[in-house]
């Protein structure tokens, strides 16, 4: 947990640094949702591969060796390759990473402890992003920057006289400290069997593992929920920039403070779901995801503009209600969030560890959780560059999210007239 921790602060703080290179860059304003793209395409186009990486060796030597893969990419931004080509390399340890992170929870504890498993580390992962974004808005921050600047890093030759990169040498030093923390993580001892070599074998066998969980009762509507929810969010990441910027008049750096206040809300509803949400009572919090998205939808239409020039004195300073006003309603997005997705996610877990194996079935959840990112990302850079104001595409994205929730209970409904659902979470292995 520690590990995964500072992995996940450091890409975090690397995204807004990132924003901030590509600002200095003077680079197009469709070019900042493709960071994302750049990052999460990894996800995708390893996915057959990652799965068997993961499952062919201790997860905690995998999970030290893909650390290790995110400081590289970190360091090529320092020695002067474009932004969106560097985050790729991240994205392409992070993708590796990701199935030994989640699988080694399902080999470490019982089904009946998932829940409350995935409560924790959605805690733990959410306060990175809180922390990250945060420490990502301080190190752009004009005070802070100078300070970095001015320190200078050794055997770095390229100029660091940019903000950007001066905060990306910081965080690479975040990516070697959770590197080394790596090297305590515990081997469960649990082995698979031989994993398949070559590219074809790989390719038949990811497939027949992608048909497996979409074709069961729980599987595809846990699927369909996680990938509706990081596909939606990893968009709404970006909108709230340009929506606190517009509407609130907020810089780069107090608008990750307003992200990171939304990433305290679902840490909030990750501790409640964990809670009091049982592994067989998952799929009553699906109607959360339905006000969700309605809630979204009504934040980018309101008007703060009244607002937005009086307010309480906090610690000396004015603080616009406007600004209250939007950060009560993130918290409150957040939480709703946070409370849907864990135990969608500790479902998914359960199910893809009982039908595959641990690694097997994070390396499909990941393909169709960022495979989503992907065509939503697209999706938004296209409005961006059609015009629309960011109120309008935070509003179509909420909207999308109530609607698609909305199908995904028809859809269970449907099953529950087929099959027993409650029956289906068994601990009968087969399959992969």
């Amino acid at each position: 947990m520690a590990a995964q921790f500072g992995s996940s602060l450091a890409d975090n703080a690397l995204l807004i640094a990132s924003i901030s290179l590509l600002g200095e860059m003077h680079a197009p304003q469709w070019m900042t949702p493709m960071l994302k793209l750049f990052f999460f395409i990894s996800y995708v186009l390893l996915a057959a591969f990652v799965g068997a990486f993961a499952d062919s060796m201790p997860k905690a030597r995998v999970m030290l060796i893909t650390n290790g893969v995110k400081l590289a990419g970190a360091l090529l931004m320092l020695t002067g390759i474009h932004p969106l080509l560097a985050y790729a390399v991240v994205g392409f340890g992070a993708a590796a990473y990701s199935p030994a992170k989640y699988g080694i929870v399902t080999e470490l504890l019982p089904p009946e402890r998932l829940v409350a498993a995935n409560g924790w580390i959605e805690g733990l992962t959410v306060a990175s992003i809180i922390l990250g974004f945060v420490a990502g808005g301080v190190l752009v921050s004009p005070t802070v920057s100078t300070i970095v600047l001015a320190l200078g890093v050794p055997y770095i030759e390229p100029d660091l006289g940019k903000v950007g990169k001066a905060a990306i040498a910081v965080i690479c030093g975040v990516y070697a400290a959770a590197a080394v923390i790596n090297i305590w993580v515990p081997d469960t001892q649990v082995r698979y069997r031989k994993q398949e070599r070559t590219l074809w074998r790989l390719m038949a066998d990811f497939g027949h593992c992608m048909v497996t969980l979409w074709k069961d009762p729980l599987g595809q509507i846990s699927l369909a929920v996680t990938t509706l929810f990081w596909g939606a969010g990893a968009t709404l990441q970006f909108i709230v920039l340009r929506w606190s910027a517009d509407m609130l008049g907020l810089d780069l750096s107090h608008g990750a403070v307003l992200q990171a206040l939304a990433a305290v809300g679902i840490a909030i509803g990750a501790i409640v779901a964990a809670g009091r949400v049982s592994l067989q009572r998952s799929l009553s919090v699906l109607p959360v995801g339905v006000a969700m998205g309605l809630t979204v939808s009504v934040l980018s239409l309101l008007n703060f503009a009244h607002l937005a020039h009086s307010g309480p004195v906090i610690w000396g300073h004015m603080v616009p209600w406007a600004l209250l006003a939007a950060a009560v309603v993130m918290v409150l997005i957040g939480a709703m969030a946070g409370y849907f997705v864990v135990p969608m996610n500790a479902l998914l877990q359960h199910r893809g560890y009982v039908l595959l194996s641990s690694g097997h079935s994070i390396a499909v959840q990941n393909f169709n959780e960022n495979l989503g990112i992907l065509l939503m990302l697209g999706v938004y850079s296209l409005l961006i560059v059609a015009g629309l104001s960011a109120a309008v595409t935070m509003s179509l994205i909420g909207a999308f999210v109530a609607v698609t929730m909305m199908l995904v209970i028809l859809k269970h409904r449907v099953n529950q007239r087929k099959f027993d659902a409650v029956s289906q979470i068994g601990d009968t292995r087969h399959g992969c």
